[in-house]
């Protein structure tokens, strides 16, 4: 009978704590739908996007800041747009480096600079 317990025990623990790791704190509402369009603007314009000292396209941009919203997400690290431009659009988690931002025609701008104008756009658009 005890051994049951143990047993049952594990099992409810074991459960908990996979439903726990698998719910993803999620930001607000609103805060959500600001990252998500400041990630497919960012992979809808034409621009490049430099990150450890290379060139990458929009659309790969877009993915790798999906991945680190994702990342911040399942850690319920990021509960506004700025946190996020913060957290996954200003520099590598990993070298430290800041990311920038070169549209055709422009210079090179600090990604911070350009998802931060972005932000700004998005909530003067939105009536």
């Amino acid at each position: 009978m005890r051994a049951s317990r143990a047993v049952r025990g594990f099992f409810v623990g074991a459960l908990l704590g996979a439903l726990s790791a698998s719910a993803w704190a999620a930001p607000p509402p609103q805060a959500q739908r600001e990252i998500e369009q400041l990630i497919a603007a960012l992979g809808a314009s034409r621009c490049e996007f430099q990150r450890n000292g290379t060139w990458y396209s929009a659309t790969d941009a877009q993915a790798h800041l999906q991945r680190k919203y994702d990342y911040l997400r399942k850690r319920d690290l990021v509960d506004t747009a700025e946190q996020f431009i913060e957290r996954a659009g200003t520099q590598s988690s990993m070298s430290g480096k800041a990311y920038s931002v070169r549209c055709p025609g422009k210079a090179a701008v600090p990604s911070a600079q350009w998802l931060g104008g972005r932000l700004s756009a998005l909530r003067h658009a939105t009536p």
